[in-house]
């Protein structure tokens, strides 16, 4: 089987994208996880794949496969590299465009200087959402994690912005124990479907930063559905107002949230990296 691809970034968070709008291309978990090793394949973070609408009012539905070829819900980050393809491949030249994902559906707004907004629609708090196993739905939790030979208790928030995520409080990122705490965290038997678990350091009301260390894919550069959790879980606190700037290891991005049942908009920048073709 021989196909082309798009390969694309957003904030160093890369992905390789496929239209399956004018082709037809079947992949299973196992090619995806050969297509994603960065020695002996193209190398990704996420495949993202742009398909066909399967519903009136929706102009494409988009899957997203991690590294380890499991499919995610949701990847903000993807969100905005698929409305620049689609507008490069000539599949539409909407502004906005309505996609459909696994469990929601996105309005992507291309703006005038090239970077890329997207409305992430409300956030959800309730553990059956997230999904999270507790008795009561809370600001924080805490749990204890096995972390080399050790035993930590962890605060977090926990939240789903399309996908689960659990946000930690640190006063450092750059000496937060990131892979070993989100490995143990994210594989905690209170998150059934796992977890991403993101490290955020307040810096001020307006602005953070943050690492995520990404189920199915380790850590990367820059994690959308991560900023927007984070900035989320930072409000609920009461450590930051409603518009907020996230800087990640990759760049950074402006998030905004009015709290209540408001949407989550995240806008940030986009590029293509190069177009391929392989043969598996």
């Amino acid at each position: 089987m021989r196909f082309s691809f798009t390969k694309m970034q957003g904030l160093g968070n890369d992905f390789m994208v496929l239209d399956l709008v004018t082709n037809e291309i079947n992949l299973n978990r196992e090619q995806i996880r050969q297509l994603a090793d960065r020695r002996y394949g193209v190398g990704f973070d996420q495949l993202l794949q742009i398909k066909p609408p399967s519903k009136p009012g929706v102009d494409f539905d988009y899957r997203i496969f991690n590294a380890d070829g499991t499919e995610v819900e949701h990847c903000g980050n993807g969100a905005r590299c698929f409305a620049q393809f689609v507008v490069e491949k000539g599949l539409t030249q909407k502004n906005p465009i309505t996609v459909k994902t696994v469990n929601r559906v996105l309005q992507i707004i291309r703006e005038e200087d090239g970077q890329v907004t997207v409305n992430m629609a409300e956030p959800a708090f309730s553990p059956a959402a997230i999904p999270f196993f507790s008795d009561e739905q809370k600001a924080t939790y805490s749990r204890v994690i096995q972390v080399n030979d050790e035993e930590l208790e962890i605060e977090f928030s926990a939240l789903s912005v399309g996908n689960p995520h659990a946000v930690i409080v640190v006063e450092d990122v750059t000496a937060a124990d990131v892979c070993n705490v989100g490995v143990a965290l994210g594989k905690h038997p209170d998150f059934p479907e796992g977890v991403n678990v993101g490290f955020m350091q307040v810096l001020d009301r307006s602005s953070i930063k943050l690492r995520v260390y990404e189920r199915g894919a380790e850590e990367t550069l820059a994690c959308g559905t991560g900023a927007c959790a984070a900035v989320v879980a930072g409000c609920l606190r009461g450590l930051l107002d409603d518009t907020v700037t996230v800087e990640l290891l990759g760049g950074k991005l402006n998030i905004s949230w009015q709290q209540g049942s408001s949407p989550v908009f995240m806008t940030g920048p986009v590029s293509t990296v190069y177009e391929g073709t392989i043969q598996l």
